[in-house]
Parts: structure tokens; C-alpha cells; sequence
């Protein structure tokens, strides 16, 4: 529901000094649309291939699996970066992809939508944050996550490692096709109250351009494609 949205465009329209106009607005029909071109008609097996690349190039670690692997693989990924307590969604997928024993050790929390202050504190204390990836974009090695309950956004902002599971069926080739796949969630009223695009561990090149990695959330990243399709 949006709120006060007819007194704020009458505001917007006051200070432009016309009224507002409310019919026969079209959208552009523009002569060329290249973002629809870039990597079109790549396959989910290409995608997977230009999201390694990208991996490469924002200090993000990859690792593609079979869902048999998943569990083995994520252990290992966490013993990697040294780590031991795990705060995760408390998501459906992780059940569906084999992880029911995973969220059952004791080293591992699950987001609690009903006592969200005692979840924010313990994603402060965890090691890793584990999420699954809701859209995935190769192009620019993003992770795309919507927010509902269950699915805190602290837990991929504040554990000191962050994990992400993307089943490749939820690769697209660049921000274009996520924009119209959250566009139709729009139009059938199921968006999310908070949508977050993750391309790989923090940095920042603020201060003369020197880049620095985790300096505002996760020191590392790691992406884990299941192949689920």
C-alpha cells in the first residue's frame, strides 16, 4: 500500500509550477533497447561461465555443485575462512536442496521474524552468513534477495563471511531481466518490502581511489551454483 502518493505528486507538480497530468501518458518507445541484447540468447550453462569471470574480478570466491554436494561443500567453504558459528534464513530451500541436518547443529541459528532484535544480535556474532539467492546476475555478479519473513536482511550485511547458495535456474544475464521479473511482482502485488543486490564482499575505493575490501560488511564472499536445472 502507498501511502500519501496523490499529496506528494500534487506537491511535486506545485513547485514545477504546472499541474499535474494524469492522462494520456505513454511510456517512450525508444528505437533501440540494447540492454535487452547483452548476452540474450547465452544459455544457464554460459551464464554460469560469465558469472565465474565476474567472481574473479570482485574478490568473490566461486565453487559450482551438484545438490548431493551441497552440504560438503559449504562445510568446507566455512572451515576455509576459518569459521564456526552460522546464522541463516529461515527459508524453505534449504530443506527442498538437502540441508534439514545443516540447520539442525548447534553452531547454527535461524532468523526469527518473531524476535528479530535477538536475530539482528546474533548475525553481530556469527562467523558466516548463509542466504539463498533469489535472482542472480552474471553480468555483474550480483545476488539478488528479498526480504520477507523468515529472510532478515542482517544476515547477509553483518557476519564477518557471507555465503551465498544460487541455484542456477535463478541466473539472468544482467540487471534488465531482474528489473522485469520484480516489475511483474509489482503488477500481481507480492513485492518484497526489501529488495538487496549483493555483488560480492564489501570495498569501497572512496579515498583516493585505493580499494579496500570489508570495509562495511562481509571481509569475504563465497557463491556456491547448485546445479538444479
Amino acid at each position: 500500500m502507498i501511502k500519501n502518493r496523490e499529496s506528494f505528486l500534487d506537491h511535486v507538480a506545485n513547485q514545477l509550477g504546472r499541474p499535474r497530468k494524469t492522462e494520456g501518458v505513454l511510456r517512450p518507445n525508444y528505437r533501440a533497447s540494447p540492454q535487452f541484447e547483452v548476452l540474450k540468447d547465452a544459455s544457464k550453462d554460459e551464464l554460469v561461465m560469465v558469472l565465474r569471470e565476474q567472481c574473479a574480478a570482485i574478490h568473490t570466491d566461486f565453487k559450482q555443485v551438484d545438490s548431493g554436494q551441497l552440504e560438503r561443500v559449504i562445510d568446507e567453504t566455512i572451515a576455509m575462512y576459518g569459521a564456526q558459528s552460522v546464522i541463516t534464513w529461515d527459508d524453505r530451500r534449504f530443506h527442498d536442496f538437502g540441508l534439514s541436518s545443516f540447520l539442525n547443529r548447534p553452531s547454527v541459528s535461524l532468523w526469527d521474524n518473531r524476535d528479530s532484535n535477538r536475530s539482528i544480535e546474533l548475525a553481530e556474532k556469527a562467523d558466516v552468513g548463509i542466504t539463498f539467492a533469489d535472482i542472480t546476475l552474471a553480468e555483474s555478479g550480483t545476488v539478488t534477495l528479498f526480504s520477507s519473513n523468515g529472510k532478515g536482511r542482517s544476515v547477509s550485511l553483518l557476519p564477518r563471511y557471507y555465503i551465498a547458495i544460487i541455484p542456477k535456474s535463478t541466473l539472468v544475464a544482467r540487471m534488465t531481466q531482474a528489473a522485469i521479473h520484480i516489475q511483474q511482482l509489482a503488477g500481481e502485488g507480492r513485492l518484497p518490502s526489501c529488495i538487496n543486490f549483493i555483488s560480492g564482499p564489501s570495498n569501497s575505493a572512496d579515498i583516493e581511489m585505493s580499494l579496500v575490501v570489508g570495509v562495511h560488511g562481509p571481509l569475504k564472499a563465497c557463491y556456491i551454483v547448485v546445479n538444479d536445472k
